[in-house]
């Protein structure tokens, strides 16, 4: 019967295969090095996307909002309106302009009534424009 040590060498190579060579962690770094700020901007490319959607839905409301409170009111007889309105802690500026409809052979019985709201996101400035058509020929606002 044989005694002795263990046999070290192969202690060792076990040892020194597990570990990563300097050229594998040096590419990792690499890989990190480009794949963290593309992710980064991606994040910021999404965070921004998603504020001018909301504030582009917000300024939507508003000039929904401001057709609605025209046609009701008859208060869109004026070629153009304008103003700010406040919705939240967020600005909108807004203009209303009452047209000839292009497509009325008359020119002046059916109107089209248009708002352009404008708003700020993140520094750009974006707007929204919505309109509708106004029959001009019905009587305003006549007592019962």
């Amino acid at each position: 019967m044989k005694f002795g040590t263990p046999k070290t060498k192969n202690v060792s190579r076990q040892r020194g295969a597990s570990a990563f060579t300097l050229a594998e962690v040096l590419a990792a770094l690499l890989v990190m090095a480009i794949v963290i700020p593309v992710a980064i901007e991606g994040l910021h490319t999404a965070s921004l996307a998603g504020t001018v959607a909301e504030r582009k839905a917000e300024a939507a409301r508003v000039a929904q909002r401001l057709l609605n409170e025209s046609v009701v009111t008859t208060n869109w007889n004026n070629a153009i309106q304008s103003g700010t309105l406040q919705e939240g802690i967020h600005e909108f500026h807004w203009t209303l302009r009452n047209d000839p409809w292009n497509q009325d052979p008359s020119q002046n019985v059916i109107r089209q009534l248009s708002v352009e709201v404008t708003f700020s996101a993140q520094g750009r400035e974006s707007a929204v424009r919505m309109s509708t058509l106004v029959d001009n020929s019905l009587p305003l606002n006549t007592p019962q």
